[in-house]
C-alpha cells in the first residue's frame, strides 16, 4: 500500500463520502495511468452495424458524427454487449472488526469495494451493494445513474460489523440473478457451520462469474507474536490464553491448509478465489476484477 493511501486512512476520511471517493479515485487513476494503463476497458464495444434510434434506447450509444452528417439519430449496435451488472457483497460480521496497524478488515473491505465500484462506474457498468450480518442487510439496488455512486458510498460508510453471518429467509433474495453479472464477495471466511461457504456456492450460476476476496491479516496468518497472549473470538466471545512461540508452527500449518482447502473448494465450483492481506496494495485486486470482467463480456 503506497504512502499516500496510508496517509488517507484516517477515521474522518473513511467516514465521509468525499473521503472515500477521493481514495477510490486516487487508487484507480494511479492504476490506470501507470504500467497497467492497457488494462483500462472503458465503455468500448465491438460494433457491427447502425440502426435507427428508438425511444428507450441508451443515449450513450448515439453516434453523433453520423447525426452531424445526416441529422438523423442512429444507435451503434454491438456484436458484444460489454456492460454488465456488478454486485458487491460484503461480509459485515463481527470478525471483520479484526485490526492490524489500526486498519480493520471491514475498513479495508470498504476501501476495496469503493475502489472497484469506481472502476465499474468508469466502465459504464451497473453496480449494487449488499452488506450482510445477522443484525442487518444494507442494500443498494443495481442502477446506472448519476447519483448511484454517492448513494452507494453513503450505504457503504454506514455498514457496521456485528454478530455472525446472516442466514435464513432474509438472504434468499440475494440469489436472484439476471443476465451478465459479476458478483464480488469480500469476506474473511470465518463462520461456525460453513454458512459462508454454502452461501458462496449458491451465488454461482452458469451465466455469471463470482470472485471471492479473502481478507486476512499478516499477523493473523503467521501468529508471529512472542510470548503469552490471550486471544478473544470476536463473534463467540470465547477466550484462550496461549504461548505463541510454542504453537506457531502447528498454527501456520493449519492456517496454510485451511487456505489451500478453501482455494481448492472454490476452484472446483468455478469460483475465482484471491487471498489478500491487510497490507496489500489494491492494484492486484483491480487486475483480478478486470480479468474476470473480460471473461464475461467476450
Amino acid at each position: 500500500m503506497n504512502a499516500l493511501i496510508k496517509e488517507l486512512l484516517k477515521p474522518e476520511i473513511l467516514s465521509s463520502v468525499s473521503g472515500m471517493e477521493l481514495i477510490a479515485r486516487i487508487v484507480v487513476e494511479g492504476f490506470m495511468s501507470g504500467s497497467n494503463k492497457s488494462q483500462s476497458i472503458g465503455a468500448a464495444q465491438e460494433f457491427s452495424q447502425y440502426r435507427n434510434y428508438e425511444p428507450g434506447d441508451d443515449i450513450r450509444q448515439l453516434d453523433w458524427k453520423t447525426y452531424a452528417r445526416s441529422e438523423r439519430y442512429y444507435i451503434k449496435q454491438a456484436d458484444i454487449e460489454t456492460n454488465i451488472t456488478v454486485k458487491f457483497m460484503l461480509d459485515a460480521s463481527q470478525s471483520m472488526a479484526y485490526a492490524e496497524r489500526k486498519l480493520t478488515k471491514l475498513q479495508y473491505a470498504k476501501i476495496l469495494t469503493a475502489t472497484l465500484a469506481y472502476l465499474a462506474r468508469k466502465q459504464s457498468d451497473t453496480f449494487a451493494l449488499y452488506a450482510v450480518n445477522e443484525k442487518r442487510i444494507h442494500i443498494v439496488q443495481p442502477r446506472f445513474e448519476q447519483q448511484q455512486f454517492v448513494r452507494f458510498l453513503k450505504a457503504l460508510i454506514d455498514v457496521k460489523s456485528g454478530g455472525g453471518w446472516g442466514k435464513g429467509a432474509e438472504i434468499e433474495h440475494l440469489f436472484d440473478h439476471h443476465g451478465k453479472e459479476m458478483i464480488i464477495f469480500i469476506t474473511d471466511l470465518y463462520d461456525e457451520e460453513n454458512d459462508l461457504l454454502n452461501f458462496i456456492s449458491r451465488l454461482k450460476t452458469p451465466r455469471n462469474e463470482v470472485i471471492v476476496f479473502h481478507i486476512m491479516g499478516d499477523h493473523e496468518m503467521k501468529l508471529d507474536f512472542e510470548g503469552s497472549y490471550t486471544f478473544h473470538d470476536l463473534e463467540t466471545k470465547a477466550t484462550r490464553k496461549v504461548h505463541t512461540t510454542e504453537l506457531q508452527k502447528i498454527y501456520v500449518e493449519r492456517m496454510t491448509e485451511w487456505i489451500r482447502q478453501s482455494r481448492l473448494w472454490m476452484y472446483e465450483k468455478q469460483i475465482s478465489y484471491h487471498l489478500i492481506s491487510l497490507s496489500d496494495p489494491f492494484d492486484k485486486s483491480l487486475r483480478d476484477f478486470l480479468r474476470t470482467r473480460k471473461s464475461i463480456v467476450r
